[in-house]
């Protein structure tokens, strides 16, 4: 969930994700959206699969597409059942309220309000220490793809001491909607009531669950690629050796990068670099429009995906140089 300062960046700096906008300087700006991975839209392949898809009546568990991509999500993440939902937001929700079904129940989450999985058996360790205490492990499992490819290991490995997993579509995977809801069959058939309660009971679903599809399909090609396009950009920054903005580039490991600002409001770095002005394209040729988050007080956040090429990553690079000099000495 963002912090009040992202929250309030995200209604300043909202901004069409359409790859050229106008700018300033009367000419069209080429646009870098790293906001979010989020932002992605459907491409050829998702889109003809939507068209294609056989659908059915989800909410009657007679959706086929649905049930495929139910059946092949519970191989990947190792669970005996998962369930289709509309949100990662939902998901969640839904397994807090499956593992909390009495009043008094407490709930345990990390300071950022996010589980995190990283190397030293990080998950093992806490589902130890939870079953010593009575209690149930969740995996907010939002980009959980990355970590694995990053990780290189199977999906399945990283959940197999968690209790349920939530598993979102739209952000790595490119989805245009949806998440999952994975864990032990009895789970399952409870999760599949509280989504109904919750308004979450889809019907010709198919459509969206057939764009998932072929982001788990394509997952092993574009991920590692998203990957090594953020690194390529924090190499590149702190190749600038800016006293304003410094990356740690051995700290990225997915498709985020945190960038440190110092002598000014992330807001206004955000707003440098989305803006355009003829001073730029005089002395670059080009009119680029970076699009930001800033993360804290003092960094901004930017996230790599599958509509951000190599070039595109090249552009921000050099849009940010050019910020930088106009700031500095």
């Amino acid at each position: 969930m963002l912090c009040g300062l992202a929250r309030a960046a995200a209604l300043r700096f909202r901004a069409p994700c359409a790859r050229w906008s106008g700018s300033r300087a009367g000419v069209p700006a080429h646009v870098v959206d790293l906001r979010s991975d989020t932002v992605t839209r459907p491409g050829p392949a998702m889109r003809r699969a939507m068209a294609e898809a056989v659908v059915g009546d989800d909410d009657f568990g007679e959706d086929p597409t649905v049930r495929e991509l139910q059946e092949k999500a519970a191989q990947l993440l190792g669970v005996e059942q998962t369930l289709f939902v509309p949100t990662n937001t939902m998901a969640n929700l839904i397994c807090v309220m499956g593992h909390c079904r009495r009043r008094g129940s407490q709930l345990l989450l990390g300071q950022e309000c996010h589980l995190h999985v990283y190397e030293q058996g990080g998950v093992a360790q806490v589902h130890l220490l939870a079953q010593s205490h009575g209690a149930r492990v969740h995996l907010d499992g939002a980009r959980l793809m990355n970590a694995a490819v990053a990780l290189r290991v199977p999906p399945a490995r990283i959940v197999e001491h968690c209790d349920s997993v939530s598993f979102c579509l739209s952000k790595g995977l490119g989805a245009p909607v949806g998440a999952l809801v994975g864990g032990p069959k009895d789970f399952i058939e409870e999760a599949w009531r509280l989504r109904k309660a919750l308004g979450g009971g889809m019907r010709q679903a198919g459509v969206l669950a057939a764009a998932a599809l072929v982001g788990l399909a394509e997952a092993e090609e574009v991920l590692p690629r998203d990957h090594e396009n953020a690194r390529r950009f924090a190499k590149g920054l702190q190749a600038l050796a800016s006293p304003i903005c410094s990356v740690d580039p051995a700290a990225v490991e997915t498709n985020m990068v945190l960038v440190k600002v110092e002598g000014l409001p992330p807001a206004e770095l955000c707003q440098r670099l989305q803006s355009v002005s003829s001073d730029e394209v005089a002395r670059t040729g080009r009119a680029v429009s970076v699009l930001l988050f800033p993360w804290t007080e003092q960094s901004v956040r930017a996230v790599w995906h599958r509509d951000i090429s190599a070039q595109d990553t090249e552009l921000a690079l050099r849009k940010w140089e050019f910020v930088l000099r106009q700031l500095g000495p």
